[in-house]
């Protein structure tokens, strides 16, 4: 067997030009015979043929130069025939020329970007929205069980658990939302008082001030603060013990999770949302307070009585009575998602950023039912 590969050429009586190829048609001899095959010339011939009966071995490199020779000489206006195809090498060389004259594939168009594909993913989202909100309920009920059996023997609550996640979620919280309960009270008695400027009534300012914190701002600001801060917290705890498998260790020792890592942070923040809220009114007030004395010249006492004159004995719990249910949505919504962490920490920060996402959502969804209901009520 010739280890090499050639090919030798020559004209026949009737004008035809021969090309016989010979050896070993390979990758590893293909940059000997590509220069030789480019210099080949034709010399006026109106034919050719390619004999290949002579060729030892070939792949799919030498394939391709005797097939892009044959194109060549076709190009040149000769006749070109193969000669000499082996059964072996024949599907080989089919297959090399079908590669050659198939088109680029187009590029992909995205599924999304299509009709179908748009209204199949709004049904997608459905289907997930109505599936989260099932698998939520569901978890409400397996913790208001836990809870009931709490009741029933109170000295399985970890109270150091609970006060430790008071600390975390309350006083280690009263900064920021001090800080921010404060600047939302200047802007929003700056902004009052610049509309109502053009009425001449800028003491109601002190009015509006005063009901849309202690109704609204207050808790909600606060709900937020707190769901980004606790709840995206309690996800990703709880989901560092699922990759850790922590959780599958309290399972071993035959511990409740529900029991151990979400009644406390559940309580924890049930309690100190309130509190928070209530603090987060006063430096609300506060702030617009010293806004409308610095920029309407109205006194700290005159303030006071302005804000007595338009809250009612309800305007307060209003805001008070939201905490608690919103501090329930925060922690069942971090909690639960922590808990469906799997194996990675991708898992872990994708499910922490839905967590505060389900959760802001959650609190603008029933502080608009909790509206509706005081409406009605005339509260």
């Amino acid at each position: 067997m010739d280890e090499r590969g050639w090919f030798r050429t020559a004209v026949d009586g009737d004008g035809t030009l021969v090309l016989r190829a010979g050896g070993q048609w390979r990758v590893a001899t293909a940059a000997s015979l590509d220069p030789a095959l480019r210099r080949l010339d034709p010399a006026g011939a109106q034919a050719a043929r390619i004999d290949l009966a002579a060729v030892d071995e070939i792949d799919s490199t030498g394939a391709w130069l005797l097939l892009r020779t044959r194109h060549e000489l076709a190009a040149r206006g000769l006749t070109v025939a193969l000669d000499g195809v082996r059964p072996d090498i024949a599907p080989l060389l089919g297959h090399v020329e079908e590669g050659g004259r198939v088109a680029p594939l187009p590029h992909p168009v995205p599924a999304h970007h299509s009709l179908i594909g748009f209204l199949a993913g709004i049904g997608e989202s459905v289907a997930d929205l109505r599936r989260t909100a099932r698998d939520l309920l569901g978890f409400f009920g397996l913790v208001c069980i836990t809870l009931l059996r709490l009741l029933s023997s109170p000295r399985r609550l970890r109270f150091t658990a609970l006060v430790a996640h008071m600390e975390q979620t309350g006083v280690n919280a009263i900064p920021i939302v001090g800080l921010l309960a404060f600047l939302i009270g200047v802007v929003f008695a700056y902004q009052g008082a610049d509309q109502l400027r053009r009425f001449g009534a800028e003491i109601y300012t002190v009015n509006l001030l005063g009901i849309s914190i202690l109704r609204e701002l207050g808790v909600v600001l606060t709900s937020i603060i707190v769901a980004g801060r606790s709840g995206s917290a309690f996800t990703a705890q709880i989901g560092t013990m699922k990759v850790n498998e922590e959780v599958d260790a309290l399972d071993t020792l035959g511990l409740d999770p529900i029991e151990v890592l979400v009644v406390p942070r559940l309580l924890a923040l049930m309690i100190t949302l309130p509190l928070l809220t209530f603090f987060a009114n006063a430096m609300g007030l506060l702030g617009g307070a010293l806004m409308s004395y610095f920029s309407l010249d109205i006194l700290i006492p005159t303030f006071l009585r302005q804000l007595r004159s338009a809250i009612t004995g309800w305007t307060f719990w209003v805001g008070v009575v939201k905490a608690p249910v919103f501090a329930a949505i925060i922690a069942l919504t971090g909690c639960y998602e922590g808990l469906r962490a799997s194996r990675s920490a991708e898992s872990v920060g994708r499910l922490t950023t839905l967590s505060v996402v389900e959760s802001i959502f959650l609190i603008i969804l029933f502080d608009a039912g909790f509206s509706i209901i005081f409406s009605i009520l005339g509260i």
